[in-house]
């Protein structure tokens, strides 16, 4: 079998059904994101209708989305590696979807964040099952390529949430200025017609073929062979990182264990009380500490319980300097994605259908050139040296320094349009290259799990953080364009950690077949 894969990697053509599959899951990233990124061209109204400030707003994109959409990661990362992936993402189609839907009653913050809270944790599902199938349907030498086309569905999905929030307000507002139909505002009609279009495309989802695990790289994997059953894993791994049964486990462990979880749990809560009496945002760093003491609550497990899967992933090198590094990219993407509507509404005193033209139109095409480029190029560079994927990372954690630093310190509408567009293509660019580039090193049972850790990094760090900090920096001195371009303060650290990544990403890569044939028995157990 050895002997065939590179035939097969290198000569094979990649079969139609594989190419339609792809489809679909661009189509679900596309809705993935418009659901997601929607609240951006409402945030304004969303602010005066509920009386809310920036860093509310910060609040309600990143941190109450982001929190739980990386708690139940990596249960689900579980799961994926073990069930019907598209069973998975189907479910969580339809979760996330009725969701956003169901944002639009809401009536104040509260409710707003629990509906959001509700999207994070059906979109936690979306990307470990589709980067799972995608290496299953792709080989090794196209997916770079495969999930560049995947990942344009996030950047056209953003530009579109703003064509079609636009389009919606605008239109409900002029048709409806007075005494409205069940008293909706144009904002809340908005999330209503966002959540619609999930509902039918998850039954395309759920009629997809599952595809051999591991087939495509020569090391298929007989998932209905696994010693045991998926739902007791992912009951394990619930039990892992939801407080609080993480206490249970700690205790499990032994009575040292269960002082340490309850001294850091101590800790977090003592930081996050003192953080929000210090920046008046309580919400926030309740969040955050119970998303980091739920992740760390797991690392600590997964170390103890699964010594060789801690060792592929969080005590991997490069793939934890990947993944901060592409933090660090989402950081400042997260923040300019987000702000950059309500920034133009406010300082150049543009409509809602303006914004979706003017923003939104040219952040998809630029997100869409950008992911499909980098995709390619990382592929290209891949070929030419082992660490090639991540010189297209290096151009994503740079590039956008000078483009927000003369964006958002310019007084002209045509050089912020022109630096918004060129900032979506150069932070799209690295997706695709830092996605290929960490699930090269863990093998073909451990992509879901992987993906899910990956994306710790972009939601704890680059969404939980971003959007936030430059809404309190906003709110605090009244000067967005401070907020957006103080967060660039991240970008020294994320070369930092891709610096150290690179070193050693070749190495790491080579060592992948035989760590997993001696971790084998650990993996396929759970």
């Amino acid at each position: 079998m050895a002997g065939e894969q590179p035939r097969a990697d290198q000569e094979s053509p990649v079969p139609a059904y594989s190419w339609y599959a792809l489809g679909v899951l661009f189509l679900v990233y596309l809705v993935n994101f418009i659901d997601r990124q929607i609240l951006s061209i409402l945030a304004n109204d969303i602010k005066a209708d509920l009386g809310l400030d920036d860093a509310d707003l910060g609040f309600l994109y990143g941190t109450a989305f982001a929190i739980f959409y990386a708690l139940f990661g990596i249960p689900l990362g579980h799961l994926a590696d073990r069930w019907s992936r598209t069973r998975l993402l189907g479910l969580g189609l339809l979760l996330w979807s009725a969701m956003t839907a169901l944002s639009g009653f809401a009536r104040n913050g509260a409710t707003l964040a629990l509906a959001r809270v509700g999207v994070g944790v059906g979109e936690a599902t979306a990307s470990p099952c589709a980067y799972s199938l995608i290496a299953d349907w792709f080989p090794q030498r196209m997916r770079g390529t495969a999930l560049g086309i995947y990942s344009a569905g996030l950047f056209l999905g953003s530009g579109l949430s703003l064509l079609i929030g636009g389009a919606v307000v605008q239109g409900w507002n002029a048709a409806f200025p007075v005494n409205p139909p069940m008293e909706l505002a144009g904002w809340q009609v908005a999330f209503l017609a966002a959540g619609a279009p999930g509902l039918l495309l998850a039954l395309l989802v759920f009629s997809l073929r599952e595809p051999v695990r591991g087939g495509t790289d020569g090391i298929p994997v007989d998932a209905a062979a696994l010693p045991v059953s998926p739902w007791a894993i992912f009951a394990v791994q619930l039990q892992r990182i939801v407080p609080p049964f993480t206490v249970f486990g700690a205790a499990r462990r032994g009575p040292m264990a269960l002082l340490a979880n309850l001294a850091g749990a101590g800790a977090m809560a003592l930081l996050a009380w003192g953080l929000g009496r210090i920046t008046g945002n309580p919400g926030q760093f309740w969040f955050v500490a119970l998303g980091c003491y739920a992740v760390w609550s797991w690392a600590v497990s997964l170390r103890h319980d699964e010594p060789a899967a801690f060792a592929l992933t969080c005590a991997n090198r490069p793939f934890m300097a990947i993944t901060l590094a592409y933090a660090g990219v989402c950081f400042v993407g997260y923040t300019v994605t987000y702000w950059a509507a309500p920034y133009a509404e406010r300082v150049f005193m543009l409509g809602k259908a303006q914004l979706g033209w003017l923003l939104g139109a040219p952040a998809a095409a630029g997100g869409f050139i950008g992911v499909l480029t980098g995709g390619r190029l990382a592929d290209y560079l891949q070929q030419r040296r082992a660490d090639g994927r991540l010189l297209v990372v290096l151009a994503g954690v740079l590039g956008p320094v000078p483009l927000v630093l003369i964006g958002y310190g310019s007084s002209s509408l045509t050089v912020f349009l022109i630096c918004s567009l060129l900032l979506q293509i150069v932070t799209s660019s690295a997706l695709s290259a830092a996605a290929a580039a960490s699930q090269a090193l863990v093998p073909p049972q451990m992509r879901g799990t992987a993906t899910a850790i990956f994306f710790l990094g972009t939601t704890l760090i680059g969404l939980a953080f971003g959007p936030f900090t430059a809404g309190y920096v906003s709110e605090v001195t009244g000067n967005l364009a401070l907020g957006v371009i103080g967060n660039l303060a991240i970008v020294p650290l994320a070369l930092a950690a891709l610096i150290i990544g690179m070193r050693s990403y070749a190495t790491a890569v080579a060592r992948v077949a035989s760590r997993a044939t001696v971790a084998g028995d650990t993996l396929t157990s759970g």
